[in-house]
């Protein structure tokens, strides 16, 4: 198996579909576009991210390494006293998934330092009323052009 490159991974990140989840239903998350239905769910909150911790660096790891590290980032979470609703990311045809975690009222750079203790490469990211944004943990690589919607924050 060879390792995809990281604008193999930036695009499929970019037609992933994600979601987040409250009350049973599962709510779709749209990189460029605004999430009115969320922001008006929690109000309070001013910035919003989602993040995961499954197959860190997109490397497959075994379902329980993956369980124990959600569960230890849904602590880490709670731990430092962000309200968080559970989502996910999948692949558009379903043959990939993993769960996430929509995090409220995170500053970017905790977002960014969160995702960086769980080898996460990639989060969602925006402020209120902002469309939402692919936040890359590396350099735009040359062959990849630049998103309005992308942040590459190295």
């Amino acid at each position: 198996m060879t390792t995809p490159t990281l604008a193999t991974l930036y695009r499929a990140y970019m037609d992933a579909h994600y979601r987040w989840g409250v009350g049973g239903r599962w709510k779709p998350m749209v990189i460029g576009e605004p999430a009115p239905e969320l922001e008006a769910r929690f109000p309070a909150a001013r910035w919003f991210g989602m993040v995961s911790a499954w197959n860190p660096l997109s490397v497959l790891q075994p379902d329980p390494v993956n369980r124990a590290e959600d569960e230890r980032l849904h602590a880490a979470i709670r731990e430092r006293g962000w309200q968080a609703v559970p989502g996910f990311a999948s692949a558009p045809d379903r043959t990939w998934r993993e769960p996430t975690w929509m995090v409220f009222d995170i500053a970017p750079g905790d977002l960014d330092a969160l995702a960086r203790e769980f080898g996460q490469l990639s989060t969602l990211g925006w402020e209120r009323g902002q469309p939402v944004r692919l936040r890359m943990d590396a350099a735009r690589p040359t062959a990849v052009a630049p998103h309005p919607h992308v942040d590459w924050i190295q």
